[in-house]
């Protein structure tokens, strides 16, 4: 997908913004299809990455892969699970294409082509590799030798199974999940190659489905199931992709974040005070037009007037002048005879 073909798109919103957001998206990218609820707004629109990253009254942008109904809720937690990962996962060729278009819309991020982030991505890996390598072996070493000892006390044969599957659980949940190995011996390196990188799912469950199972039952198990069917390998910490699955009583998403930061963090705003994305509304309810004197008496950090200055740079804002007013009208009483 290029920056002139439509693409779908959602964006995640604080309470009570979802219109504001909606709003702009249809002014600011010409969007379409735009569809409201709460805290997240769809839409589908023909922009880059440098117009999707001006939206101002969003928190997180994402890719939309799916939007289903939402899954019916059984007592059957396997049943469950079999139906989550059936929505999710697909066959390696679905998320060949999903990744190749994840990467035209990133690698207009200050790269220039596939091959240049392939390149980054190995080496960060063999960055990273060398970097932990015998912190790894030491540790792999000793799990090795407790089992090893679990195994000559206990049942032998009954010991390789859990062993496994815990080893495998770690892979999609363990927070140090880097320490264990990656790829499985008999997989196919040339394989692993094309579509070897590092990913972690990102779950929430609410509503009724969060009553059956939590979001690190769900994350674990799609966790797993990617590493087993893909070759990826998971990185809670620092991953090169991130898969979102918001699962409730409204709909079933699953998406990718296009950006590693919410479009929320501005760097023009040094000091933490109102959030920007209400800042941003508040000043867009002023209708603020080129060469107004944009005035906010009681403005604390002043958040407010940093937005309406950024958006609409032909105007004048004053800040903190309840302070002069005040002393204004001061001496304008002590001038008096």
């Amino acid at each position: 997908m290029s920056a002139a073909e439509p693409g779908w798109f959602f964006c995640t919103a604080g309470r009570g913004l979802e219109p504001f957001l909606a709003r702009e998206v249809r002014a600011r990218l010409g969007a379409t299809e735009v569809d409201c609820v709460l805290g997240k707004v769809f839409f589908r629109a023909a922009a880059g990455p440098g117009k999707l990253r001006q939206l101002r009254s969003g928190e997180r942008l994402f890719l939309l892969l799916k939007k289903h109904s939402p899954l019916p809720v059984s007592g059957n937690r396997g049943k469950m699970l079999h139906e989550i990962k059936s929505l999710v996962i697909e066959d390696p060729k679905y998320w060949l294409d999903i990744i190749s278009v994840w990467r035209k819309l990133h690698g207009h991020e200050g790269k220039t082509d596939d091959g240049s982030i392939e390149n980054a991505l190995a080496l960060k890996r063999k960055s990273e590799e060398e970097t932990n390598t015998a912190s790894k072996r030491q540790k792999t070493e000793q799990v090795r030798a407790i089992v090893s000892e679990e195994c000559q006390v206990g049942a032998g044969e009954t010991c390789e199974a859990p062993a496994r599957m815990s080893r495998q659980e770690c892979w999609a949940e363990s927070r140090t999940c880097s320490e264990l190995p990656s790829r499985g011996s008999g997989e196919d390196p040339a394989a692993n190659e094309e579509l070897g990188f590092s990913f972690r799912v990102s779950c929430r469950c609410s509503g009724a489905i969060a009553r059956i199972l939590t979001s690190q039952e769900v994350g674990r198990a799609l966790g797993t199931a990617l590493v087993k069917q893909c070759g990826w390998r998971a990185d809670l910490r620092d991953p090169d992709l991130e898969i979102f699955v918001h699962l409730n009583d409204i709909h079933s998403v699953v998406g990718i974040p296009l950006f590693r930061l919410p479009l929320a963090n501005r760097e023009y705003i040094r000091t933490a005070g109102l959030r920007s994305t209400v800042a941003w509304a508040m000043a867009s309810l002023a209708e603020i037009r080129a060469g107004a004197l944009v005035l906010d008496p009681m403005c604390g950090l002043g958040t407010i007037l940093l937005e309406a200055a950024k958006e609409w740079p032909r105007c004048h804002c004053l800040q903190k002048a309840l302070t002069a007013l005040f002393q204004i009208f001061r001496l304008g009483r002590s001038s008096r005879p």
